[in-house]
């Protein structure tokens, strides 16, 4: 890609595993040398940190020095550490530079306001797929980010999955629903195997196929334009196996208690979201 060569020296403040799924993917995507590419860690010995540098990713313990060696700098720090880190390199920020943001429910105002004036920033909410280079991942930018920028952005993100911006009041939905959504999908993926146990087949093969079962119908969803209730319907015959289990999670709020689930988790993302820009954590306010 054009812009790829000269422009991806990138940074990471931060070396857990969304920065290491992240540069993985940068790097098997062919965006980014390994040596063009600087991390930082607190520890020598964490093994995301091994892995980083196994990967031939250049390692250090000075937060600066990442900054000073990239075009692009990944703020991957726990979130309660990310106003002191950025209060700390901020001195060495560069106007020309992109600052992209992993830290849940940390805000583009509270990234902003710990750098220098004019600083951009984006915010990103991925889910762990990217370590399999299939996630997903939802952004926002301040207004300093430019056209430019933006097509940077969605190189990288595309990467290790989709990339997909939204206005930033929607971030806290967007946590509850594809940030958390792995999990949902984890917990059905076992129930489903458990399901088979019950029935009679052993667990490791009940994980394998309902696995690629998944994988089979969220690419039916993706490539032939159907809504997933006439694929659904495609399944169910009159009076037969599936229509029998579908009434049996119907019968038990299956779909509301999913529902729920998700409102619950936006509903904590927002309380972290105020808790990181000062406010109360008592509001909900529904959208």
């Amino acid at each position: 890609m054009r812009m790829a060569a000269r422009l991806y020296s990138i940074g990471f403040l931060g070396s857990g595993k969304m920065a290491t799924a992240m540069a993985r993917g940068l790097i098997s995507a062919g965006l980014v040398r390994p040596e063009d590419i600087t991390a930082s860690a607190t520890s020598d010995t964490s093994l995301n940190l091994q892995r980083m540098k196994g990967h031939g990713v250049r390692v250090t313990s000075d937060n600066s020095e990442v900054v000073r060696r990239s075009s692009v700098v990944w703020i991957a720090t726990k979130p309660h550490t990310v106003a002191p880190v950025l209060r700390e390199i901020s001195p060495v920020v560069r106007r020309d530079q992109l600052f992209v943001s992993v830290a849940a429910g940390t805000t583009l105002n509270s990234l902003a306001k710990n750098l220098p004036e004019g600083t951009k920033v984006v915010r990103c909410m991925p889910n762990t797929p990217v370590v399999v280079r299939s996630g997903v991942t939802v952004y926002s930018r301040n207004g300093t980010v430019n056209g430019e920028d933006k097509e940077l952005v969605e190189h990288m993100l595309g990467s290790v999955g989709l990339g997909m911006e939204m206005p930033e009041h929607y971030m806290d939905i967007i946590t509850g629903l594809t940030g958390c959504g792995p999990s949902y999908m984890y917990v059905m993926l076992d129930a489903l195997a458990d399901g088979g146990v019950y029935a009679g087949i052993p667990k490791e093969i009940g994980l394998r196929l309902i696995a690629h079962t998944m994988i089979g119908a969220a690419k039916m969803v993706l490539e032939n334009g159907k809504h997933p209730q006439e694929l659904k319907d495609d399944v169910c015959s009159p009076a037969g196996t599936s229509i029998q289990a579908i009434r049996t999670l119907e019968k038990a709020g299956f779909r509301g208690i999913v529902m729920d689930a998700v409102h619950a988790a936006s509903k904590r993302a927002l309380e972290l979201s105020r808790l990181d820009n000062g406010e109360t954590k008592d509001v909900y306010v529904k959208r």
